[in-house]
Protein backbone atom coordinates (compact mmCIF):
# COMPACT_ATOMS: atom_id res chain seq x y z
CA UNK A 1 0.00 0.00 0.00
CA UNK A 2 2.61 2.72 0.93
CA UNK A 3 4.26 2.63 -2.66
CA UNK A 4 1.23 2.98 -4.25
CA UNK A 5 0.22 6.56 -5.40
CA UNK A 6 -2.83 7.93 -3.20
CA UNK A 7 -5.93 8.88 -5.46
CA UNK A 8 -7.30 12.24 -4.99
CA UNK A 9 -10.99 11.51 -3.73
CA UNK A 10 -11.91 15.15 -2.49
CA UNK A 11 -13.41 17.79 -4.38
CA UNK A 12 -12.93 21.78 -3.14
CA UNK A 13 -17.06 23.02 -3.28
CA UNK A 14 -19.98 21.05 -4.56
CA UNK A 15 -19.61 18.15 -7.62
CA UNK A 16 -21.32 18.72 -10.65
CA UNK A 17 -23.85 16.79 -12.29
CA UNK A 18 -20.79 17.67 -15.53
CA UNK A 19 -18.38 15.93 -13.12
CA UNK A 20 -20.70 13.27 -12.86
CA UNK A 21 -21.97 12.88 -16.46
CA UNK A 22 -18.22 13.00 -17.68
CA UNK A 23 -17.46 10.48 -15.76
CA UNK A 24 -19.88 8.29 -17.30
CA UNK A 25 -18.67 9.24 -20.85
CA UNK A 26 -15.60 8.27 -20.11
CA UNK A 27 -16.66 4.67 -19.79
CA UNK A 28 -18.52 4.10 -22.58
CA UNK A 29 -15.78 3.32 -24.83
CA UNK A 30 -15.14 0.29 -21.81
CA UNK A 31 -17.10 -2.60 -23.41
CA UNK A 32 -16.75 -5.40 -21.37
CA UNK A 33 -18.58 -3.56 -18.68
CA UNK A 34 -21.92 -4.61 -18.26
CA UNK A 35 -22.83 -2.82 -15.08
CA UNK A 36 -22.56 0.65 -13.26
CA UNK A 37 -23.85 1.93 -10.07
CA UNK A 38 -23.82 4.90 -8.89
CA UNK A 39 -24.20 6.70 -5.81
CA UNK A 40 -24.71 10.42 -5.19
CA UNK A 41 -25.01 12.23 -2.09
CA UNK A 42 -26.69 15.61 -1.85
CA UNK A 43 -27.09 18.03 1.12
CA UNK A 44 -30.59 17.97 2.72
CA UNK A 45 -32.46 20.33 4.27
CA UNK A 46 -33.38 18.98 7.00
CA UNK A 47 -35.25 20.89 10.48
CA UNK A 48 -33.06 20.34 13.58
CA UNK A 49 -34.02 21.77 16.80
CA UNK A 50 -36.49 24.10 14.55
CA UNK A 51 -34.12 25.23 12.57
CA UNK A 52 -33.37 24.62 8.36
CA UNK A 53 -30.30 23.38 7.40
CA UNK A 54 -28.98 25.49 4.52
CA UNK A 55 -25.83 24.03 3.64
CA UNK A 56 -23.32 21.89 5.22
CA UNK A 57 -19.13 22.79 5.23
CA UNK A 58 -17.56 19.83 5.17
CA UNK A 59 -13.48 19.50 6.20
CA UNK A 60 -10.96 16.09 6.26
CA UNK A 61 -7.38 15.22 7.76
CA UNK A 62 -7.09 14.89 3.84
CA UNK A 63 -4.12 12.89 4.09
CA UNK A 64 -5.15 10.26 6.51
CA UNK A 65 -9.00 9.92 4.81
CA UNK A 66 -6.92 9.31 1.34
CA UNK A 67 -5.21 6.17 3.43
CA UNK A 68 -8.06 4.91 4.68
CA UNK A 69 -10.01 5.53 1.40
CA UNK A 70 -7.20 3.65 -0.38
CA UNK A 71 -7.42 0.77 2.05
CA UNK A 72 -11.17 0.69 1.33
CA UNK A 73 -10.50 0.46 -2.24
CA UNK A 74 -8.25 -2.35 -2.36
CA UNK A 75 -10.45 -4.48 0.59
CA UNK A 76 -13.19 -3.61 -2.10
CA UNK A 77 -11.12 -4.59 -5.00
CA UNK A 78 -10.02 -7.65 -3.66
CA UNK A 79 -13.73 -8.45 -2.97
CA UNK A 80 -15.88 -7.95 -5.97
CA UNK A 81 -14.90 -8.54 -9.61
CA UNK A 82 -14.68 -4.37 -10.33
CA UNK A 83 -13.60 -2.81 -13.55
CA UNK A 84 -13.52 0.70 -12.18
CA UNK A 85 -14.23 2.60 -9.09
CA UNK A 86 -14.32 6.24 -8.63
CA UNK A 87 -14.81 8.07 -5.32
CA UNK A 88 -14.56 11.83 -4.97
CA UNK A 89 -16.32 13.46 -1.41
CA UNK A 90 -16.75 17.35 -1.46
CA UNK A 91 -15.10 19.98 0.75
CA UNK A 92 -15.79 23.21 1.99
CA UNK A 93 -19.21 24.49 1.86
CA UNK A 94 -21.87 22.70 -0.07
CA UNK A 95 -25.54 24.02 0.25
CA UNK A 96 -28.91 22.56 0.40
CA UNK A 97 -29.20 20.29 -3.04
CA UNK A 98 -25.60 20.26 -3.96
CA UNK A 99 -24.02 17.26 -4.68
CA UNK A 100 -20.98 16.06 -2.15
CA UNK A 101 -20.39 12.59 -2.36
CA UNK A 102 -20.12 10.83 -5.89
CA UNK A 103 -19.59 6.65 -5.82
CA UNK A 104 -19.23 4.92 -9.17
CA UNK A 105 -18.02 1.42 -9.49
CA UNK A 106 -18.30 -0.72 -12.39
CA UNK A 107 -17.75 -4.71 -13.67
CA UNK A 108 -18.54 -6.99 -15.99
CA UNK A 109 -22.12 -8.04 -14.61
CA UNK A 110 -24.31 -5.80 -12.57
CA UNK A 111 -24.85 -7.66 -9.35
CA UNK A 112 -20.58 -6.81 -8.01
CA UNK A 113 -20.86 -3.67 -9.30
CA UNK A 114 -24.41 -2.81 -7.06
CA UNK A 115 -22.98 -4.67 -4.05
CA UNK A 116 -19.79 -3.25 -4.08
CA UNK A 117 -21.29 0.23 -4.30
CA UNK A 118 -23.00 -0.40 -1.29
CA UNK A 119 -20.60 -1.76 0.52
CA UNK A 120 -18.36 1.20 -0.46
CA UNK A 121 -20.52 4.27 0.47
CA UNK A 122 -21.45 2.46 3.79
CA UNK A 123 -17.46 1.90 4.67
CA UNK A 124 -16.30 5.30 3.68
CA UNK A 125 -19.52 6.52 5.66
CA UNK A 126 -18.65 4.83 8.66
CA UNK A 127 -14.63 4.57 8.56
CA UNK A 128 -13.35 7.64 7.10
CA UNK A 129 -12.46 10.90 9.07
CA UNK A 130 -14.78 13.47 7.05
CA UNK A 131 -16.73 15.80 9.49
CA UNK A 132 -19.59 18.15 8.32
CA UNK A 133 -20.82 21.76 9.88
CA UNK A 134 -24.33 21.98 9.56
CA UNK A 135 -24.59 25.68 9.10
CA UNK A 136 -28.82 27.18 9.38
CA UNK A 137 -30.41 29.34 7.48
CA UNK A 138 -29.62 31.97 10.95
CA UNK A 139 -26.37 30.67 9.95
CA UNK A 140 -25.73 29.20 13.56
CA UNK A 141 -24.12 25.91 13.25
CA UNK A 142 -23.73 22.43 14.46
CA UNK A 143 -21.26 19.82 13.84
CA UNK A 144 -21.78 16.46 13.12
CA UNK A 145 -18.92 13.37 11.98
CA UNK A 146 -19.66 12.60 8.46
CA UNK A 147 -21.80 9.03 9.26
CA UNK A 148 -23.75 10.40 11.40
CA UNK A 149 -25.25 13.16 8.70
CA UNK A 150 -26.78 10.39 6.95
CA UNK A 151 -29.02 9.02 10.36
CA UNK A 152 -32.20 10.11 10.89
Amino acid sequence: MKNKQLKNSFIEGPISPETVAKSIAGHLHKTHIGGHSIFLGQVRNDSINGKTVASIEFSAYTEMAEQKIAEIREAIFARYDLVCMHVYHSLGRINTGELCFFVFTSSKHRKAAIQACNELVERIKAEVPIWGKEIFEDQSHHWKVNRQIDQP
